[in-house]
């Protein structure tokens, strides 16, 4: 705890990026610290998120978010302790969860955020693996792609925050078989060694619709997309009939300047009766209880495992999100502040 300071650092938009974001994309600023009205708390940050949807919030675009700001501070999930409240039901101390990350001070409703405890899992953990990514891995599995026992699963992005927790909760849920992509050969050992798959390759060794059929002879029942592009081209093709594909992310896409020539074989759908569905993990809260009870049980008896790349302080924000952009994070990217 502490006392609440006149000024605070944020990372703010500076500029909508073309393409890819670069560092003139930010603006670091030491900017006030305002009092809490009625109702509010404020929370000094200790760790917060940064996010692949982000980059889609950076454009001035319709979506189901609304952009980010220019000159105001980026938002995302955070994890920090209340300093001061006005309300009975949060006091100084607390751990609470949040989306007003991107500042070292956040003054927020009480109402819109929801209290943790540090004593059961590290901060972080309600930022990954207990947090969005996991129940997004956990919704995309169990309630878009309708995953039964025996299926075989293929999962791109498979060494980051939601591919790492959605290839393991298929394995423990009863899949035939766990194929993983991932963009290097460490993060395949990772997928292989630490986390139970049972095939992992490379994308960037070779096509990747050949190691994909490779890896799975008899074919795929589910596909968990985080990359889109050539990875759902390649899913089309190796899709059993009646296959199911959960569209998580597009993440090869989204600093594109021009369209994506893949996938180039949609027809699959209707030659492989394949459905095909869009995901936002905010329509799926009614599954939280669930995901925290299956989900949290198996993180604390050591079945379910995560992995954390850390990037110290809040200035190194902007580098922690275009290294994640660029996939050099295995697990959750995480920035600590406080």
């Amino acid at each position: 705890m502490g006392a609440v300071p006149e000024q605070g650092l944020e990372i703010r938009l500076a500029q909508r990026p073309t393409g890819w974001p670069t560092a003139d994309t930010f603006a670091a600023v030491q900017a006030p610290v305002r009092q809490p009205a009625d109702g509010q708390i404020v929370v000094r940050n200790i760790v917060m998120s940064v996010d692949p949807y982000m980059r889609g919030r950076m454009d001035d675009v319709k979506s189901y978010a609304p952009p980010f700001r220019i000159g105001a501070a980026l938002e995302g999930g955070a994890v920090g302790e209340v300093v001061e409240s006005t309300v009975d039901t949060l006091k100084p101390g607390d751990t609470v969860l949040h989306g007003l990350g991107w500042r070292e001070y956040a003054v927020l409703d009480a109402n819109h955020v929801v209290k943790v405890d540090p004593s059961v899992a590290p901060a972080g953990a309600y930022l990954g693996v207990l947090g969005m990514p996991g129940l997004t891995a956990y919704a995309g599995l169990v309630e878009i792609a309708e995953f039964r026992p025996g299926d075989t699963v293929f999962v791109s992005g498979a060494a980051g925050a939601v591919g790492s927790v959605a290839g393991q909760i298929a394995k423990l849920k009863g899949a035939k078989r766990v194929i993983g992509s991932a963009g290097s050969a460490a993060k395949v050992e990772y997928l292989l060694a630490e986390l139970g798959f049972d095939a992992a390759f490379n994308y960037k060794d070779s096509s990747v619709r050949e190691q994909l059929a490779a890896a799975a002879p008899d074919g795929i029942d589910v596909y968990f997309d985080n990359v889109g592009g050539e990875h759902l081209e390649a899913a089309l093709a190796v899709l059993n009939v009646h296959g199911r594909v959960a569209v998580c992310g597009m993440i090869s896409q989204y600093n594109n300047t021009e369209p994506s020539p893949a996938p180039r074989n949609l027809n699959q759908l209707i030659k492989k009766r394949i459905t095909m569905r869009g995901m936002l993990v905010g329509d799926h809260a009614h599954l939280r209880d669930q995901f925290i009870a299956e989900v949290g049980g198996w993180v604390a008896e050591g079945k379910l495992r995560y992995q954390e790349t850390v990037v110290h302080g809040l200035a190194n924000a902007p580098d922690a999100f275009l290294g994640m952009m660029r996939g050099e994070n295995t697990g959750k990217m995480l920035v600590t502040i406080g």
